[in-house]
């Protein structure tokens, strides 16, 4: 996996969640399936939800990762073009009402970027799965 072209006019977007990055700065594509790792290298977007980069510090500071967020984003930033989803916070709260499905506030905020433009999903959460459709791994 290194940094994506743009293949003709069509944007293929894909958000992952935050334990795929994690996975990918550790062990690069190694953890991923081969469905994640086509899914990567075939988008010419690679987003996250702002919430994630809060989420990693959270890791972080519970001890969960041992890598600051900052090192993380700044990484796979610099190497897969990743980039935070830029959407209105509002708008993306509003869609995160109709996650009813789970209490977590971060898979409900990173879904709900997600789903504001039925965008694609790329997570081994097996909740997200079941209920996004948009959500495979």
């Amino acid at each position: 996996m290194g940094k994506r072209l743009a293949t003709g006019a069509v944007t293929v977007t894909l958000y992952l969640d935050t334990h795929v990055l994690v996975w990918l700065y550790q062990d690069g594509a190694a953890r991923l399936t081969a469905r994640g790792t086509a899914a990567i290298d075939g988008a010419n977007r690679l987003l996250i939800s702002p919430i994630v980069e809060l989420e990693l510090a959270y890791l972080h500071e519970i001890g969960r990762i041992t890598c600051p967020s900052a090192t993380i984003l700044d990484t796979l930033r610099r190497d897969l073009d990743l980039e935070s989803c830029k959407l209105p916070f509002a708008s993306v709260v509003g869609a995160a009402l109709q996650q009813s499905w789970t209490r977590d506030p971060f898979d409900r905020l990173i879904v709900a970027q997600a789903a504001h433009g039925s965008a694609r999903l790329l997570t081994a959460d097996r909740s997200i799965l079941k209920h996004y459709p948009f959500a495979y791994w």
